[in-house]
Formats: C-alpha cells, structure tokens, sequence
C-alpha cells in the first residue's frame, strides 16, 4: 500500500513498467524509466550528504528532470521545497533561508539569474545543476559544492529511505499576509490522500493523458503529477504555451483531462480553434478563481462531450470542494460540495455552525489538512485550529484549518464563495499579499503611502490595483511609476490598475483606512 510519495511512482512502475509516465516535447520516460532515475538521483542525494528530513530546494522549469528531482528526494528522505521560477531572486533567497534548505537543484541558466543573491545564504551548501545545456566542473565553487544531476545517469541506484506517511514531504510556498511567501507543510498522508480524493471524483484511469501546464511548485499543478503516478495515467509536460499552441497539443497529443485556471479559460476562448472538437477531452477543472459564468456557458456549447469540474481550494488543504459536472448547468457559480474524504464546515466568528444562505468561513476536516506553517508558529495557530464543532468527550483536539474565505451554502448543501476574510488578493490562480505589492512601490523612496487591493476581474478573478501618495516634490506620474516598479516583481504580481491621489484616508490612530481606500471612496 502506497504510503509516500515515491510510493505512487513505485506501485504503478511495477504494474505498467512500459506505460508512458512523462512526454516532453519529443522525449518520453516510462514508469520503469523514471523510477531508474529517481534511484539514481536518490543516490546522488545521499552521497551529497542530504540526510532524511532535510530541505532540498528545486527551482528548475517543469520538466522530465523536474519530476524526477521530487520523486528522488520523496526517496532520500527528504523535503521538497519546490520554489516557482516566476519568482525574483529576493523571493527565492527568502525561501531558502526560511526553509532552511542545504540543496537547491537548478540549472546553469537560473544560478546567472540569481547571481549574488545566493551569497551567504542561510545554510545552503550544495548546488546541483540539471539539463543537458549544463557543463559544470566537478568540485567547489566559491563556497559550494557543485555537482551535475546528470552524472546520475549512469550512477549506482539507491533504495529508498524508510519514513512514515506523517512526515514531511514538501512546503509548498504561498504569499503570506504579511508580506513574503509562508511555507505550507505537507506531510506524504497529506500528498495522498489529495491524490486519491481528486481522482475519485475525476475518474482517473491509465488510459488518461493528462496535460500538465500549471508548474508543480503550485499545489494544484502538483497534484496532476500525483494523481498521474497514483492512476499510472500519462502526464504531458508543456510551460509557456500560447492558446493556440495548447489548442494544438490538446488535439496531438490526445488529451483527456486538462487542469487550469480562469486566465486559461478566456485566453483558449480567444484563439482559433478552426473547427476542432477535441473528442478525447474527457474533462477539464478550474481551480485558482472563479470560471466567468459566460465562460462555462461557452465551453459546454464548444465542448458539449467534455465534463466541466468547478473546483475550489487551498494550499493548506490542497483540494477542498468540486461541483459535479451535471449541476454546472442549474448553478455554475457554486463551488459545490466537500471532495471525498473531507467534511467543510461554515461557522460563524463564534465557531457556530451556519445555517442556509448565512455567510460564514469556510472550515476544511479531513486527511487533506496541512501540518501548519514552517517556522510560524503563530500564524499556525490562527489558521490550524481546534475543530469547533468536535464532540466534546473527545480528549485530544482534532486540528482543522481556517481558510480565511468567506462562503455561503444554499438549501441543498451547495457552497458559495464570497470574499476573503483578510485582504489577500487572488489573482490569475495566485494568492497575492498586498503588502508584498506594496513594499516594491516603498522601496523605491518615492512613496508616500500606497495601498494595494483587489478590484473583480472576470478573467483574473481579481486583478491588482494599487491607489498611492507621492513623497513631496517627486515629478513622476503613476505609470511611470509602474513600469519601473514592474521590472523588479513577478509578472502575475503587476498591478493592471494605479491611482494616484493627494493624501490617502487616515484613521482616527493615524493609519491608512484600508476599507475606504478599497471601496473607492477615498
């Protein structure tokens, strides 16, 4: 029985050793290959000195070496920190340090991008390239270790270190409410039980040829490489695709289920599709933000053999609810019900179940829930919290997690979402922290005071705006502002709108007013 992550890959290679696993490009690894390989990069990993239970970051693009990076540090014991590659090098230097990683796996490419901010970071130590563009000599440089992953190729197998489904796997890193990103803790339970919960209700089989283009740092794009590897199901690798292109993957590749998020969605509604059906397109699901109503209209009447899943989650919990494909008709602004294996709660401030169409937070139960918040202890425990409607005899608290999502359900059980408790902004499948946004504009010395928010954006869900103050005597106006700002952030980052105003509105204790600055009546 497949307890960890490796597991998944190990279970279905021994079931279907010559099914195709990954295709990219013109390249194709088997389940059999690709378990050979995360071997032999297990073993690199352990020669290096990684030890079980230390963090090795990967920052590389979604590639065939990507995935096997993850399964060969699933395999050594290991935690993946799995770090985007949209992001800038003070976001990645923050991530290493806080994860406290010793390994980052990258490619040549990506450690000119980082330059020097990898000087003196925290513990790292060792550096491993990837990619057959990478020549890297043997032995330290500077003040790290430089191994080549591809020496593993023809290199010893290594066997698999013995965990426990409880420990950890990965952190997966997301933008926090106070600025730079907070890793989630995954546990292996947690991997697979998301996994096993998202194919169930997907009907994932090895005759699936899933398209994979959301990158696997993302906790919904991850979970295409673990339902892929549960199923023995083939994952197709593409990053960066026009609508165009992707139309046409779809089509050669033969693709059954495709994952995205709601900018996917409007840009393939965009292209040409010249007359293609997509017979095998069995399904597609969104998640990341809200799928335009008239946009799940458009694709029924497009796709009218494809299932539509609206799904709605969070990184804390991966997965949380699906709407069955026969209700997107009758209500498809609803996020539907629980995924197997989970119960969603909806209390009020007081922790009181809600009741029929009574705004509360969402409150997720289940395998699913994460193990907390690396390194913060504090905001773990005002996200994991004690299940508020547990039997009260039961002597140890069942922790559930606080999603910070404001939800209503309807008389038959259907939930709703409403808005963000805090300010977070969500945005293009990202979770944005304003103050993240903000600090890129303060940086620059010319600010007085800014304000970054959320403003309802039929593509993006939300789409980034940011009302601001200059310093006196600054001679520059807001977008130009902005297009020296942009330069510095990751693209899904930019704000698409900017206000300039005199002064920003104060409270009575001198502080911005946020509400009144959000609800435009500054």
């Amino acid at each position: 029985m497949a307890a960890l992550l490796h597991d998944l890959l190990t279970e279905s290679a021994n079931r279907f050793p010559d099914q195709q696993c990954l295709v990219q490009g013109g390249r194709t690894v088997t389940y059999a290959q690709l378990l050979e390989d995360g071997r032999r990069v297990c073993r690199l990993l352990i020669g290096a000195g990684v030890s079980p239970g230390d963090r090795v970051a990967v920052h590389l693009d979604k590639s065939i070496e990507e995935a096997t990076a993850l399964v060969a540090i699933s395999m050594a014991g290991a935690v993946v920190v799995n770090v985007n590659t949209l992001l800038k090098a003070r976001q990645v230097r923050h991530i290493l340090e806080d994860s406290g990683a010793e390994t980052l796996i990258t490619s040549y490419s990506r450690l000119k991008t980082l330059g020097a901010e990898l000087n003196g970071v925290g513990r790292l130590r060792t550096l491993i390239g990837c990619g057959s563009h990478v020549q890297l000599r043997a032995g330290s440089v500077g003040s790290f270790e430089m191994i080549d992953m591809c020496a593993a190729a023809s290199g010893p197998r290594g066997d698999p270190v013995r965990r426990i489904d409880r420990d950890i796997a990965a952190i997966l890193y997301t933008s926090g409410s106070t600025g730079l990103p907070k890793g989630v803790i995954l546990s292996h339970r947690n991997l697979l039980a998301g996994a096993e919960s998202v194919s169930a209700y997907l009907g994932n089989t090895r005759a699936d040829r899933i398209l994979s283009l959301l990158p696997f740092s993302f906790d919904y794009g991850l979970n295409q490489l673990t339902t892929a590897l549960m199923v023995g199901a083939t994952l197709v690798l593409k990053t960066h695709l026009s609508a165009s292109d992707t139309l046409k993957t779809l089509e050669t590749e033969r693709v059954t289920g495709l994952a995205g998020i709601p900018t996917l969605w409007s840009q393939l509604l965009q292209a040409d599709w010249a007359g293609r059906t997509f017979p095998d397109l069995r399904y597609i699901t969104n998640s990341g933000g809200r799928f335009a109503e008239e946009h799940v209209k458009e694709y029924r009447r497009r796709l009218p053999h494809t299932r539509i899943f609206l799904m709605y989650g969070l990184t804390e919990a991966f997965r949380s609810t699906y709407l069955e494909p026969y209700q997107v008709d009758i209500r498809p602004t609803s996020i539907g019900k629980a995924i197997p294996n989970a119960e969603i709660l909806v209390v009020d401030e007081v922790g009181r179940s809600c009741g029929p169409d009574e705004v509360g937070e969402l409150v997720h139960r289940g395998a699913h829930v994460a193990m907390g918040y690396w390194n913060d202890p504090v905001l773990t425990q005002q996200r994991f919290r004690r299940n508020p409607l547990q039997p009260a005899g039961l002597p140890v608290d069942e922790l559930v997690v606080f999603s910070g999502d404001l939800v209503r359900k309807d008389e038959e059980g259907y939930l709703y979402y409403v808005g963000r408790k805090d300010h977070m902004i969500k945005t293009s499948g990202f979770r944005v922290s304003p103050t993240e946004v903000e600090e890129y504009f303060y940086n620059t010395g010319l600010v007085q005071d800014v304000v970054a928010f959320g403003v309802p954006d039929p593509v993006l869900g939300e789409k980034i705006k940011v009302a601001l103050s200059f310093r006196t005597n600054v001679q520059m106006g807001g977008h130009e502002l902005l297009a020296m700002v942009s330069r510095q952030m990751p693209s899904f980052m930019v704000p698409k709108e900017i206000e300039v105003m005199d002064n920003l509105p104060k409270t009575s204790s001198g502080k911005i007013d946020r509400p009144m600055v959000c609800a435009g009546r500054a």
